[in-house]
C-alpha cells in the first residue's frame, strides 16, 4: 500500500474538558497518512484515481475548527472517519498534537496516534 501524507495541519479548536479550552480555544496540529493504491493515478496521470490531499487537508481544518470535543481521541477519530470516506482510501493514521494541553509540568506535545481502516 502506497502512502500520501499530510503533516502539520494546523487549525484553531474549542476541544477539552476544562472551561477555559472550550471557551479561549488553542491551536492543534494534524498529520494525516493515507494508505491507497496509487498506481493507477501513476499509470494514468490522473488526479481522479488518487486522492486530492487538498480537499483533505481543507477536511481536515474543518473539522478541527467545528463541534467542540472533551477528547482528542474523539477528534482524531472523526478524522479518521472521514478521510476513509474518500475512494481509495484503505486505511488511516491520524496523529492529534495538542501542545497547548493544560498540563502543570513542563512538556513539548501531547498527541494520539490512531490508524482505522476500512472494513
Amino acid at each position: 500500500m502506497d502512502r500520501v501524507a499530510l503533516r502539520g495541519l494546523k487549525a484553531r479548536g474549542h476541544h477539552g474538558v476544562f472551561p477555559r479550552e472550550r471557551e479561549e480555544g488553542q491551536t492543534f496540529i494534524v498529520d494525516v497518512v493515507l494508505g491507497l493504491d496509487t498506481r493507477p493515478a501513476a499509470a494514468a496521470d490522473d488526479l481522479t484515481k488518487t486522492v486530492h490531499y487538498g480537499i483533505v487537508a481543507e477536511e481536515v481544518v474543518e473539522i478541527v475548527q467545528g463541534d467542540p470535543v472533551d477528547l482528542i481521541e474523539t477528534l482524531a477519530e472523526r478524522i479518521a472517519q472521514r478521510c476513509l470516506k474518500h475512494d481509495g482510501v484503505r486505511e488511516v493514521e491520524v496523529v492529534v498534537h495538542k501542545p497547548d494541553a493544560p498540563i502543570a509540568v513542563p512538556f513539548d506535545d501531547v498527541t494520539i496516534t490512531i490508524t482505522r481502516s476500512r472494513a
